[in-house]
């Protein structure tokens, strides 16, 4: 029986980086008195000027440290064991880049003040942040995808990467078309599409990634 090496027990980080920001998400609206969650954003939440912010710090203290832990062992992992290919692999880099542009961008330049206009430059830099963290999102899942339909040992990661990315379109573009009253909710399929994906790429890594199969398929 093969052991798991600790790079590989570092992809559960991915999983509780996840249950550290769904428990903020949940909970942290209890500390601010009329926030709606059906139409506020989630970075509401964690505003300069937001009631739960220091709840909100609680709850997701390891959200943004599991994640970038996770994501790079398992960009480390599929570098060293070359698994996949050179198009998969870019697109888990991608994913990796993308996930620390949203801790550092967010944390730099957090929203002011919630459910306000965007007026100073802190905030316009938040919507860049934003921005930044879409294309990088979109732009490696679409490779993963790509490479889940020319690898079959891969196919399962691109399922799981379409699904994300399906979700990231029902927010971008919901956000945009919904009545304001619901823009809480589409957006939320934005938030928690990067998150569900990096603790998806965590189990993998946990799993290592099909590799002692893929070997065994290869040789035959």
């Amino acid at each position: 029986m093969n052991k798991r090496k600790l790079i590989q027990w570092l992809g559960l980080a991915g999983v509780l980086s996840f249950i550290s920001y769904a428990l903020a998400v949940i909970f942290s609206p209890l500390a601010f008195p009329g926030y709606d969650w059906m139409s506020q954003a989630v970075s509401d939440l964690s505003a300069e000027t937001a009631p739960s912010r220091q709840l909100w710090a609680q709850l997701s203290a390891f959200y943004g440290t599991g994640g970038t832990i996770c994501l790079t062992c398992v960009a480390i992992y599929v570098s060293e064991n070359k698994i996949g290919g050179k198009l998969f692999r870019l697109g888990i880099y991608l994913f990796a880049v993308m996930h620390l542009v949203s801790t550092v961008g967010y944390k730099m330049f957090p929203l002011s003040d919630s459910g306000k206009e965007i007026e100073s430059f802190q905030e316009v830099m938040h919507i860049v942040v934003t921005v930044a963290v879409v294309l990088l999102s979109i732009l490696s899942l679409f490779f993963l995808i790509i490479a889940g339909i020319k690898k079959r040992q891969l196919r399962s990661i691109g399922v799981f990467a379409a699904i994300a990315l399906g979700m990231m379109m029902v927010g971008s573009i919901g956000t945009g078309a919904a009545p304001k009253a619901y823009f809480g909710i589409v957006e939320r399929f934005s938030v928690f599409a990067a998150v569900g994906f990096t603790a998806i790429l965590g189990l993998y890594l946990f799993a290592g990634f099909g590799k002692k199969k893929e070997a065994k398929n290869d040789r035959r």
